[in-house]
């Protein structure tokens, strides 16, 4: 059996926040790290919120949990009461050895996901991600890139086909996976664009400028354009020596 991808599924556990349709289907060859947490104010010490509202959160954590179970991931979990949401996401990150983030909006069962190469994400993680997630499945992938005008389409396949190879000697079918090269276009836009046929996306944390659209919009921003779930692959971190 292949390795299962550590995906954190970060989750506003007091908000009424539910695991959107087709989320578990997508995770269901993961090994979902479950982030329960609530934004408290400055004022309010993290102890005091958590004798107050642990008990309903623990209630969701359960529910949740048990959700992603019966798609058959496996999980664990963590539950957080912060002033700080985007230190809390980072260190959970780096904690669990977290190999990609998600953003979970609905989704169809998922047939088929786009997959975004770009920038400093390396082929290996985003192949581990996909091998990982969709290597015994029927889900198709499509490898993706904007090229730039300083890129040939040479110097693009290669970067393409790394990513391909590394998936299928992670166990991914070849005959699941395409390529696919645009031009002339603006980056996001064209990904935004192209993620319409598709019922999921996965993209690198390489680019500064997609890693302002993930982390530095709020959540309903992020939804009003990529429409299904995103898998944000982090950076590998110093530490991290290709295992998990």
């Amino acid at each position: 059996m292949r390795d299962r991808p550590s995906i954190l599924v970060p989750i506003r556990v007091l908000e009424g926040e539910a695991i959107p349709e087709g989320v578990p289907e997508l995770l269901a060859n993961a090994h979902v790290v479950l982030l329960g947490y609530h934004v408290i104010p400055e004022q309010t010490a993290p102890g005091q919120a958590r004798m107050q509202f642990e008990e309903r959160a623990i209630h969701r954590l359960d529910e949740y949990e048990t959700i992603f179970e019966e798609a058959g991931a496996t999980t664990e979990r963590r539950l957080v009461f912060t002033h700080d949401e985007q230190k809390t996401l980072d260190r959970t990150i780096a904690e669990y050895d977290c190999l990609a983030v998600l953003i979970p909006n609905a989704t169809a069962p998922p047939e088929e996901v786009l997959v975004a190469v770009r920038g400093a994400v390396g082929a290996d993680r985003l192949a581990r991600v996909v091998a990982g997630l969709f290597g015994d499945t029927d889900i198709s992938v499509t490898l993706y890139h904007v090229a730039g005008a300083d890129e040939t389409d040479d110097d693009v396949q290669t970067v393409l086909d790394e990513v391909a190879d590394r998936s299928t000697a992670l166990g991914m079918d070849k005959s699941a996976i395409e390529t696919r090269i645009e031009r002339d276009r603006d980056v996001l836009d064209a990904i935004v664009d192209a993620a319409a046929a598709f019922d999921a996306v996965v993209m690198g944390e390489s680019d500064p400028s997609l890693v302002t659209f993930v982390f530095g919009m709020p959540v309903d921003q992020v939804a009003e354009r990529f429409l299904g779930p995103v898998l944000v692959v982090q950076h590998e971190s110093a530490t991290d020596d290709g295992s998990g």
